[in-house]
């Protein structure tokens, strides 16, 4: 579908503006009323395959461990140069993931903090960042707000169109 640019109107009378209003009602009357249809049909699809589909899931999960128990007894001698299998309906492997850190038993995120902070302070971040809220809380300050200019920020507030259709 081409985009197309829209153009708004200008000098639109009550009863143009009340016209198109009914339109726009019972284009959107209209579409509620063939989503529902839509979502009725998908759901009467989703019933009919359900009971297929958890049959389905239930054989791939339990050829998945048969798989998997086969690649895991044979690492040590299937897996030695490559990290994956290819058989005649597909390959089968291990996948290293991306290294990731995490803490010994008896150690929280916060303790590593602090003893990062003792031992290595450059692996230590420090957020620094407008505190945003504050500042918003504040606009009404004319001490406050008198620097708004001067450190480079304006309070803005969008106001958008909307149009609310009568059940």
């Amino acid at each position: 579908m081409a985009r197309t640019k829209r153009i708004i109107p200008t000098g639109v009378t009550k009863t143009q503006m009340e016209n198109a209003f009914s339109t726009y009602a019972k284009a959107e009357a209209r579409m509620t009323k063939i989503n529902a249809l839509i979502e009725k049909q998908i759901a009467t699809i989703r019933n009919k395959y359900t009971n297929e589909l958890a049959t389905l899931k239930e054989i791939k999960d339990t050829n998945f461990d048969v798989l998997q128990a086969y690649a895991l007894a044979n690492k040590d001698s299937l897996f030695v140069k490559k990290k994956s299998l290819d058989s005649l309906h597909g390959t089968i492997g291990f996948r290293t993931g991306t290294p990731k850190l995490k803490t010994l038993k008896g150690f929280t995120w916060n303790t590593v903090t602090n003893l990062l902070k003792e031992f290595l302070p450059a692996y230590v971040r420090i957020a620094e960042e407008p505190a945003k809220d504050k500042l918003l809380a504040e606009r009404n300050n004319e001490q406050i707000a008198d620097f708004f200019p001067k450190i480079g920020v304006v309070v803005t507030q969008d106001e958008t169109f909307f149009v609310e259709v009568k059940a």
